[in-house]
């Protein structure tokens, strides 16, 4: 568990292992529909923290009101998919990333909607956010909430619990985590799992 206590103990282990890629890492315009998301870590008093936003409640958006991390599709401008998570953060959250707080990428994942698959591969980014002060994030208006939340507890299973989802009939019980009122569920339980998988 020491290994979440501080970021200069978990960079060591996710460097250690090699991300799956599902698509072209290589600068090139992916060829299937793509995004990328930021895992942005920090020190914080309860060991290491994990950025998370609460998406806004939007029409059309099939993660509507769901906690996230900043992130979001791949443009035709971007150079490659590590500049569509520095540039979707950017946009989200104001937080301006540079290259040399990148710690590793994680697996690539398909993204799921509505039980279906989307054909949309993600992948998510590991930043170290090293600041003396608290950064001073302006979400935008995707964005309807910030947390830092201690990865800690949920590795510990402190905050364990499941999300009911209905479908065609059916409801199923989803694992998710309940961070300080907030259910962590779906894609982002997938990523922050791989995460501490590797712990």
């Amino acid at each position: 568990m020491r290994t979440l206590h501080a970021m200069s103990h978990l960079r060591p282990v996710l460097l250690a292992r090699k991300a799956r890629p599902l698509v072209d890492p290589s600068a090139d315009a992916p060829v299937r529909k793509t995004a990328a998301v930021a895992a942005i870590l920090r020190d914080g008093s309860q060991g290491v923290e994990v950025l998370l936003i609460r998406r806004a409640d939007r029409e059309g958006d099939p993660w509507s009101g769901q906690m996230a991390l900043p992130g979001g599709r791949h443009d035709a401008t971007d150079t490659d998919l590590l500049h569509t998570a520095m540039r979707e953060t950017r946009e989200e959250v104001g937080l301006h990333l540079e290259q040399r707080q990148l710690v590793s990428p994680l697996d690539d994942l398909e993204a799921v909607a509505r039980g279906r698959r989307t054909g949309l591969v993600i992948r998510p980014y590991v930043f170290h956010l090293e600041a003396d002060s608290e950064p001073v994030l302006t979400p935008n208006y995707e964005v309807a909430e910030t947390l830092w939340a201690p990865l800690v507890p949920i590795h510990q299973g402190q905050w364990d619990t499941h999300r009911p989802y209905s479908m065609g009939g059916q409801t199923w019980k989803l694992p998710a985590w309940d961070v300080r009122g907030r259910v962590v569920w779906g894609l982002t339980h997938r990523i922050l799992s791989d995460l501490l998988g590797r712990v």
